[in-house]
């Protein structure tokens, strides 16, 4: 069994998926609305939380959603 995920590790993730669908201006899709939510369900987070931590840390999201490498310290 895999180590539990932190908090940050979790919103660095969501965040990521959130904005690589931002990013192609592709939030209103089918697939979004689809994959999006059980992201959210699964993880246990809510969307307020995903958006503030893209708030606060919209340069490494972005580098990330566009297929860069991860941020330090996130694997």
């Amino acid at each position: 069994m895999g180590k539990a995920k932190s908090l940050k590790d979790k919103l660095y993730g969501a965040a990521v998926l959130k904005m690589s669908f931002r990013l192609r201006g592709d939030e209103d899709s089918p697939a979004f609305r689809f994959v999006y939510p059980g992201v959210l369900r699964d993880l246990e987070l809510e969307d307020t939380a995903v958006e503030k931590y893209i708030q606060e840390n919209r340069e490494a999201v972005e580098k990330a959603a566009r297929g860069s490498s991860p941020a330090p310290g996130i694997r």
